[in-house]
């Protein structure tokens, strides 16, 4: 069976330890998709020189939030690695991937992952985005990862379309106009499968400009339709802004 790709908008790292309208989305979204074999993240949170992955057999869990309470700190999620996935990347991607286990699984991926497959009994690899390099080439590295799909594993990118950690209000309920435009933007262009203005997000004018200053949580999206399929159906979940400038907004294909 030929598994979906998900684009999870993960927010705050507190969702990991809520029962909010989010995690309650991740809940669900565990118990109706099919079951993976493995699952390949890409997380906003390595964001790194080069492209690189882990075939670590234990990988370490990574704290990457400061701030927040004790909580936090204390979740546990120690999910096995896959080698076997880890050589599966190597293949598809060749050379321009490396293996690198210094990092390990960070709160992008288990925030999420803790909510959808509670049990931590999926191996889990991730992948990381090099920031150095353009859009376009993030887009043609998910293209690459199409293959994994009918091999039983699960691609989860895990980031925010909206993300402006400099703007955020954190009395605010809902997004600023701004937010809202550039969220909807993407939203339609993802729907009517334009992938070529989500890479160019520019085109989306005046509020592409705030909707986030580093990359960083948008490029995981491009992975997603990259590996997407022109006869996946989309489904829109968490469809929201909040803190005026962060959007939860999710994608399913497949």
């Amino acid at each position: 069976m030929k598994m979906p790709v998900l684009f999870v908008g993960h927010g705050s790292p507190m969702n990991a330890i809520e029962d909010n309208e989010f995690s309650q989305t991740w809940k669900s979204l565990g118990k109706r998709l099919p079951r993976p074999k493995a699952i390949l993240a890409v997380s906003a949170h390595w964001y790194s020189g080069g492209t690189r992955t882990s075939d670590a057999i234990n990988p370490r869990m990574i704290y990457d939030m400061y701030g927040f309470p004790e909580e936090l700190y204390e979740l546990k999620y120690p999910v096995p690695g896959s080698p076997e996935l880890a050589s599966k990347l190597k293949e598809s991607l060749g050379d321009i991937v490396t293996i690198d286990n210094l990092w390990g699984i960070d709160h992008g991926t288990w925030s999420v992952l803790c909510h959808m497959y509670p049990d931590a009994d999926i191996p889990v690899v991730q992948l990381s985005i090099n920031h150095q390099a353009s859009a376009m080439t993030h887009y043609e590295i998910g293209k690459k990862l199409r293959s994994l799909r009918t091999d039983g594993v699960l691609i989860v990118a895990s980031g925010n379309v909206v993300h402006n950690l400099a703007l955020i209000n954190w009395q605010m309920e809902g997004g600023y106009p701004w937010a809202h435009e550039f969220d909807s933007y993407i939203m339609n262009n993802i729907l009517d499968k334009n992938h070529d203005a989500v890479i160019h997000h520019e085109r989306a004018g005046s509020s592409a400009e705030k909707a986030f200053y580093t990359p960083d949580h948008y490029f995981p999206l491009l992975y997603a339709i990259g590996a997407s399929e022109p006869t996946d159906e989309i489904e829109v979940f968490n469809e929201k802004c909040l803190m005026g400038s962060m959007s939860m907004t999710g994608y399913l294909f497949g």
